[in-house]
């Protein structure tokens, strides 16, 4: 069952899903049927709008970039020109069976460019700069929602649902294959925490570790590893 199916009495089902449609995490027949629900369910609409004001901050790390103004001036100038001065009906640039031809030919032209560059000079991969994470687990009523900044070293983590109780604390956990779990800290208490990433962990975030959060002693695990359940865990997928 995934996470979107996860719709039940249970609190945080649709809270998890309004948060999953504004990352963009739904599979695309789960995002159709959340578009949906926008459309015929006031509450569940407003758990978007909440969702989308409380990820608004991140946008705030790029900046809006618009095209120079000359750009499309230049383009029109050199495609529309000759049409603009002809004062002939069915002459100039527009009746010119050759610069269709040549128009033609030259789109042609830069198409197979554009199609084999990318086989000549393949482009170098770039790492992703935010994966995020759905953190949940069966018979656990403890929600997460991850989201790792590789350019601030930090991982940001929002409360959907579920309580650590007295004298407890929730641990959070990198799980890279079969190796040990990596304590990454215990989580702050609140709805919305954010935790630094050592070096050592960075780049194993970044090829998409697994991220688990556990119930601890307050303080955290006394021995390096998860001595309590894991009650939430997720894997980090690109944004």
């Amino acid at each position: 069952m995934t996470l979107a199916e996860d719709n039940g009495p249970e609190r945080g089902g649709d809270d998890l899903i309004a948060a999953e449609y504004v990352l963009g995490v739904l599979a695309a027949d789960e995002r159709q049927i959340a578009s949906r629900r926008i459309d015929t369910e006031t509450a569940f609409a407003r758990l978007v709008d909440a969702w989308e004001a409380r990820f608004a901050p991140m946008a705030a790390a790029y900046a809006a970039v618009e095209p120079p103004a000359s750009v499309k001036a230049a383009i029109d100038r050199r495609l529309f020109a000759s049409a603009a001065t002809s004062s002939e009906p069915g002459s100039g640039l527009w009746a010119s069976l050759a610069f269709w031809r040549g128009l033609a030919a030259a789109a042609i032209a830069a198409l197979a460019i554009y199609i084999a560059v990318p086989y000549v000079n393949p482009p170098v991969p770039q790492p992703e700069t935010r994966l995020v994470a759905s953190l949940a687990a069966d018979n656990s009523n403890v929600k997460y929602l991850a989201v790792y900044d590789a350019a601030r070293h930090e991982v940001g983590l929002s409360l959907v649902s579920g309580e650590r109780g007295s004298g407890k604390d929730f641990e959070l956990w990198m799980i890279e294959g079969k190796n040990a779990p990596v304590s990454m800290g215990v989580i702050p208490a609140g709805q919305t925490a954010r935790m630094t990433v050592t070096p050592a962990v960075q780049q194993k975030l970044a090829q998409g570790a697994v991220l688990a959060v556990s119930l601890e002693p307050t303080g955290g695990s006394p021995t390096g590893q998860p001595t309590g359940p894991v009650v939430a865990a997720g894997d980090l997928k690109g944004i």
